[in-house]
Formats: structure tokens, C-alpha cells, sequence
């Protein structure tokens, strides 16, 4: 079993098999601490826990310019309790760059809905694509596992 992450508290997490079937996916599951949302890392490992998994791929993830220092704090919090998690579960990983994986789906240069109509085409069934925000998440996730599967 493959899995392919897109970290954040707005991410995913995808599960397919070696030839890319799917199998499983998960939003993000987040908690409330005051304000800010963090990552439910206790959900994220019972998830993971019902799958065999392989292998991980999680998109290897930097600040923007853009960011403010609370969110850049909080992307990259959550991204590390992932990162985390999987070490601690002894599951291998790969971190592997947004060109990288964009480029092997033939999505440079897209826009950011873009993965989310290849994920589409590829997996037509998967209702969770159909939603713009949640599922753009699911399927960069899909789209990383798949890239890191070497799956065409």
C-alpha cells in the first residue's frame, strides 16, 4: 500500500495500492486549540493503522513569502506531525517536491485546480473530487502517491 500526503490542516491523506488502485483517503483530521486548528495526530494514526502501508510520499513543503509568521508557524507545525508520525509508525517515506510530482502528471505551469481535474480523469468514481476545496486536497495526495509509485 502506497500513501501519498499533502500536509497542512487543509491536506490529505491518500491510500492506493502498488498498481494505483484506490483504496482509502482522509482529510486532514484537525483539532481547535484557542483560535488555530492543529493536526489530530492520534486520528491520522488510527487511520493509518488499518492500512498496511508501504511506503509514504508527502510533498516536501517550505514557507511562502506571502505567509503571514502564524500561518507559516502553523503549515509547518502540522506538516512535522506528520512527518513525525510516519517515522514514529516506522512506515519509509520519501519527501518529494510539488515540481516533482506536478511534473510527472504533466501539470506544470497549471493551475492549482488542475490536479484536481487529472484526479478526476483518473478516478472518475472518487465523489470526494468533486468538491473544489476538499477535494483539491485529496487529490494532490492522489497525485503524489501515484508519483511516487511510478504509477503512468
Amino acid at each position: 500500500m502506497i500513501l501519498g500526503i499533502d500536509p497542512g490542516c487543509s491536506g490529505a491523506m491518500v491510500v492506493l495500492d502498488d498498481v494505483g488502485n484506490f483504496i482509502d483517503a482522509m482529510r486532514t483530521p484537525t483539532i481547535k486549540d484557542g483560535k488555530q486548528s492543529k493536526v489530530n495526530g492520534a486520528a491520522i494514526v488510527r487511520f493509518l493503522e488499518q492500512h498496511q502501508i508501504t511506503h509514504a510520499y508527502i510533498e516536501k513543503v517550505h514557507s511562502m513569502p506571502q505567509q503571514g509568521v502564524s500561518s507559516t508557524f502553523t503549515f509547518g507545525h502540522s506538516a512535522g506531525v506528520v512527518e513525525g508520525i510516519i517515522q514514529g509508525l516506522n512506515i519509509p517515506y520519501t519527501m518529494v517536491t510539488p515540481q516533482a510530482w506536478k511534473k510527472s502528471n504533466n501539470l506544470v505551469g497549471a493551475d492549482k485546480d488542475a490536479s484536481r481535474s487529472r484526479a478526476i480523469q483518473l478516478y472518475p468514481s472518487l465523489k470526494m473530487l468533486d468538491k473544489k476545496g476538499e477535494g483539491q486536497a485529496v487529490a494532490d495526495a492522489l497525485l503524489i502517491a501515484r508519483h511516487g509509485a511510478n504509477i503512468k
